[in-house]
């Protein structure tokens, strides 16, 4: 029995590093403020890049929307939420599509005790600078 646990825990899909591109196809800011909503997508990579559900990515995207709404920049973080909506689907292959962080087709799927304690500590990781 523990052969037939080991063989499928090796098969057990494995989380790349985090990684971020700041706002993907978009300005990171203003031209005054560079990196203006900077913060907002990094924030917002990290959920893309865990994935999860479909409700989870809606949520993302409205945190998204907020911070940037904070920035002062509402018809901004409008544009914003419209791009994500439309080129963030999980099935779509690019490069910050939702759960991205995964092999592509995973799709809207909740992660497990153990995919979530491994995600999360390999954000610890990247936000202490330890590659």
């Amino acid at each position: 029995m523990n052969s037939l646990l080991a063989y499928s825990e090796s098969k057990t899909e494995q989380i790349k590093p985090f990684t971020s591109d700041g706002c993907s196809s978009f300005p990171d800011g203003t031209i005054k403020q560079k990196k203006l909503w900077l913060n907002c997508c990094v924030e917002h990579d990290k959920s893309y890049w865990m994935g999860g559900t479909e409700k989870q990515r809606l949520q993302a995207d409205k945190e998204l929307k907020s911070c940037v709404e904070k920035t002062g920049e509402k018809a901004i973080a409008n544009l914003m939420m419209a791009g994500v909506r439309f080129g963030g689907s999980a099935y779509l292959p690019t490069s910050f599509r939702w759960g991205y962080g995964w092999d592509f087709k995973r799709g809207y799927k909740k992660l497990n005790d153990r995919e979530l304690e491994f995600a999360n500590k390999l954000l610890k990781k990247y936000e202490n600078g330890i590659k």
